[in-house]
C-alpha cells in the first residue's frame, strides 16, 4: 500500500513562551522488507534558532530544535509519502519460554534492535505483580512465544474497554490495569509489562493507523490520529514481531511506524522543555490518505 501522511500538531499558548527546546519524531521509518520512506519533510512554525536532524539510538528520525524568541503558538506540520509492504507472518518458529533465555544469550550484540534492550524494566514500565499475576494465568508450559503473544493480546482487547477519558499520557500500566480502560498507550503499555514479565522482550511501536469509515460515510480530514501498539521478540529465527491490542490484529498494510522504543518515553512524537507560564491548548490532526496506483 501507498499512503500519503499529514500530521499537524499545535501548541496555543496563554502568554508568549521562549527558551524552548524540543525533540520531534513524527517521521515514518524507512524499514528493510516492510515500510519504505519515499519522501517526507518536518516543518516547524515559526522557524526556530537552531535544528539539527539525525538518528536516536533506535535509530529514529528526530529533529532537536531550539527557539530563542518569544512565541504564543507553535506548529509542527509532517508530509510523507510511504509504501508499506508487511509479509504474511512466516510459520510459528518461536520457541517456548523456557528456550527462550538461550536464544537470547546468544544474541551478541547491543545493536538497537537487540532483545537484550527489552527485557527489563524501562523508565515508564516497572515492575507490577498484578500485571505478571495476569499473564501468567495466559501463558501455558506448552505455548510457543508467538501464541503467548497473541493470547496476551485478545485477552486485553477483551477485557480492557477503550476510553479516551479514562486515562492520561501520565497514567501509570499499573493504573490502566486497575481501570480496565484507557487509549492504545495504555493497552500497549500493559501488555508490554505481561510480555516481559515471563521474559519476553517487548517493546513500544509509535505510528499512524488508516481508519476506513462506516459503508456508505465520507471519511472525514483529520480523523486518523497517532497510534501504538507492541512489537516482541520470538527468538532467533522468527525475530520481532508486531500486534496491535487495542484492535485485537497483527500489525499489517494499515500500520505505518514511525518509531521504535521502550515504552512511550523513547517514541514521545514532541518532549522538551520551555519558559513560560499559565495554560496551553494542543491539537492534532492526522490524514492518512491511500494513493491510488496505476498499473
Amino acid at each position: 500500500m501507498l499512503y500519503d501522511v499529514n500530521l499537524h500538531i499545535s501548541y496555543l499558548y496563554d502568554t508568549p513562551v521562549s527558551g524552548g527546546r524540543h525533540i520531534v519524531r513524527v517521521l515514518p521509518l524507512s524499514i528493510g522488507g516492510r515500510q519504505r520512506l519515499v519522501a517526507g519533510t518536518v516543518g516547524v512554525t515559526p522557524g526556530p534558532g537552531e535544528r539539527v536532524d539525525h538518528n536516536d539510538f533506535f535509530q529514529n528520525p528526530m529533529s532537536a530544535i531550539l527557539f530563542r524568541n518569544a512565541h504564543e503558538r507553535l506548529d509542527i506540520r509532517m508530509q510523507a509519502r510511504v509504501h508499506v509492504d508487511v509479509p504474511e507472518p512466516a510459520a510459528d518458529f518461536s520457541p517456548r519460554v523456557s528456550d527462550l533465555p538461550e536464544d537470547i544469550a546468544g544474541y551478541w550484540s547491543l545493536d538497537a534492535g537487540s532483545p537484550h534492550h527489552y527485557t527489563g524494566p524501562s523508565p515508564r514500565l516497572k515492575d507490577c505483580a498484578e500485571i505478571a499475576e495476569y499473564a501468567r494465568s495466559i501463558a501455558k508450559p506448552d505455548m510457543t512465544i508467538r501464541a503467548i503473544a497473541t493470547a496476551i493480546c485478545a485477552r486485553i482487547h477483551e477485557d480492557f474497554t477503550y476510553d479516551p477519558k479514562a486515562t492520561n499520557v501520565d497514567t501509570t500500566p499499573r493504573e490502566a490495569f486497575k481501570l480496565k480502560r484507557g487509549v492504545c498507550q495504555d493497552f500497549s503499555h500493559v501488555m508490554i509489562v505481561a510480555l516481559r514479565s515471563l521474559g519476553i522482550p517487548a517493546g513500544y511501536v509509535s505510528g499512524f493507523l488508516r481508519t476506513i469509515p462506516p459503508p456508505g460515510k465520507e471519511r472525514l480530514e483529520g480523523a486518523d490520529a497517532m497510534h501504538a501498539w507492541v512489537r516482541y521478540w520470538c527468538g532467533r529465527v522468527n525475530g520481532w514481531m508486531e500486534l496491535d491490542p487495542t484492535n485485537d490484529i497483527p500489525a499489517g498494510t494499515d500500520h505505518i511506524v514511525v518509531a521504535y522504543g521502550r515504552d512511550y518515553s523513547d517514541v514521545a512524537p514532541v518532549i522538551g522543555v520551555l519558559k513560560g507560564y499559565g495554560q496551553h491548548k494542543t491539537t492534532q490532526a492526522v490524514d492518512v490518505v491511500p494513493v491510488r496506483q496505476t498499473a
